[in-house]
């Protein structure tokens, strides 16, 4: 007989641990609450990410450490999760004896969402196909950029790799649409990090931008550096 100390189990989805595996890479840290929704917001409250998942989660509880948590689950080839109350949760294979017990941190250490983004204005909108984006990161890691430019000029939409603070810098480019706007809107290219798909994105005036993915129910509002003009 199984004795169930107030816990529940569950197998997290290879959905679900995409989301996660790209989480924290956005914040090492994370709250996940009730529900089959989570969020994260990099350290700098520069990047916010929010995704739908295949699990449902039936309490809170937080991770400090999220990329070792992820190894501990990847340590199984067909990893159980047993939570534990509210301190702990155990992690086994179904075809072995071994397990890990993992303990939570306390909330008030982890860097957390307390608020949604609501978008003030979207100035300019274009969809970014996973192609374009996989060879500007191609570009970007190729030519060793740190900053991304998309820019309108009135008649097209380019998303440009660069360095703003060398005038003779190497920089890859693309059209990726058209508008009958002029702006240039400056990203760090170290804050885009997204999961490769497509995007709707959109950019407001108030210097935030938000990528919704076409395809799965996850989505991103990353802030624009100041420099940006519209």
């Amino acid at each position: 007989s199984i004795i169930n100390y107030g816990g529940f189990d569950m197998n997290l989805s290879t959905n679900t641990v995409t989301i996660l595996k790209n989480f924290s890479e956005i914040n090492k840290n994370i709250l996940v609450k009730p529900g089959n929704r989570l969020q994260t917001i990099s350290t700098l409250k520069n990047i916010l990410a929010e995704a739908d998942i295949d699990n449902k989660f039936e309490q809170e509880f937080a991770i400090y450490d999220l990329p070792e948590f992820l190894r501990a689950i990847e340590l199984f080839t067909k990893s159980d999760i047993k939570f534990n109350g509210t301190r702990n949760l155990v992690i086994s294979d179904t075809n072995s004896a071994s397990s890990i017990k993992y303990f939570f941190a306390d909330k008030s250490l982890i860097v957390h969402p307390t608020k949604g983004i609501s978008m003030p204005d979207k100035y300019v909108t274009f969809t970014l196909k996973n192609n374009s984006l996989t060879d500007l990161n191609k570009g970007i890691l190729t030519l060793n950029l740190p900053d991304i430019a998309i820019t309108g000029d009135g008649k097209n939409i380019t998303i440009v790799a660069t360095d703003k603070k060398n005038k003779s810098s190497n920089d890859y480019s693309a059209v990726i649409g058209t508008t009958d706007k002029k702006f240039v809107a400056y990203f760090k290219a170290e804050n885009l990090k997204i999961i490769p798909d497509d995007y709707d994105v959109a950019i407001s005036t108030k210097k935030v931008s938000h990528f919704v993915n076409r395809t799965k129910p996850v989505q991103y509002w990353i802030a624009l550096e100041p420099d940006s003009e519209f």
